[in-house]
């Protein structure tokens, strides 16, 4: 089985720096597996890899779509195997690196997307209520993991209910959900107070490097707040700034607040749904030289 190697982790803890060590010692390239990153002109909010160092260690999924597209987690998965199948015949080793937990899951799992699953159909004029109501009788095991707001995941539900004629909860449970590659999983941690210290200190950084300008200069080429590229943390927050009913003070504590709950969801999802190996941030030199170990193996 082809090798991968995943850093996954909270938002703030250090991926970017410990993965950039790691594809230049391993002779790696880089996948993002973060949501935001994909799109142009986001930069600042989502953290990107600067040029300097996407010039250090080749990038892959960073760029490559229009703040004003679409993408989804199917995306996601197509894209991000094309890229690791590229890196391997390139004789480097892939390393995918990111926060987004469902987007890295459904790369190293065989999760199969349908089409109708990935369309979710907001002209459906069914209200939350009414969508509920037909899974509850149709498909009641599907909403013991869908809260009745959560409109996108009610819609995935239906649709999968409309359009296959097979109920969403069966559909995922058929899947064996077996992982693809040799994927050696580590997921960076550290203490909670200090992270979140980490992400105070990082939103004050994105805001003295022009965050604000880089949202003006994104409305300003037509991109929207109700666009998806700017649905993530660290844009989403401002609108109210913008909009006129919201202090800049008010809108970096909330993006604050976010990314603080944003980790929390992070925590969980990764000791659910991975198999990794949790490593402290302090210990990069082990975690290489256990990398190299690794490799080594068949």
């Amino acid at each position: 089985m082809q090798k991968v190697l995943v850093i996954i982790g909270p938002t703030g803890v250090g991926k970017t720096d410990l993965s950039l060590k790691l594809a230049k010692e391993l002779n790696g390239e880089i996948i993002s597996g973060d949501s935001i990153q994909v799109y142009q002109g986001l930069d600042i909010g989502s953290a990107k890899a600067t040029l300097e160092e996407r010039e250090m260690v080749k990038h892959h999924l960073i760029d490559i779509m229009s703040a004003k597209d679409v993408y989804s987690v199917a995306d996601f998965q197509n894209k991000g195997r094309e890229a690791i199948d590229e890196i391997a015949k390139a004789n480097h080793l892939p390393i995918v690196v990111g926060g987004t937990g469902l987007y890295i899951r459904s790369l190293l799992y065989d999760y199969v997307f349908t089409k109708e699953e990935d369309e979710d159909d907001e002209f459906i004029e069914l209200s939350n209520e009414e969508l509920y109501a037909i899974l509850e009788k149709e498909d009641p095991e599907a909403l013991k993991k869908i809260h009745i707001n959560n409109r996108r995941r009610l819609l995935r539900a239906y649709n999968v209910l409309l359009k296959t004629g097979i109920p969403f909860s069966k559909h995922i449970a058929e899947q064996k959900h077996e992982l693809l590659y040799d994927a050696k999983i580590i997921c960076l941690t550290m203490d909670r107070e200090a992270l979140y210290q980490r992400i105070d200190m990082r939103v004050d950084l994105m805001m003295e490097a022009g965050l604000i300008d880089e949202i003006k200069k994104l409305l300003a080429s037509g991109v929207t707040f109700d666009d998806q590229a700017m649905q993530g943390i660290g844009y989403k927050e401002f609108r109210g700034y913008f909009e006129g009913n919201k202090t800049l003070d008010e809108c970096i504590a909330e993006v604050k607040l976010n990314t603080r709950h944003f980790v929390k969801k992070q925590y969980t999802f990764f000791r659910h749904q991975f198999e990794v190996e949790w490593r402290q941030k302090n210990e990069e030199e082990a975690i290489i030289k256990e990398c190299q170990k690794w490799l080594m193996q068949n």
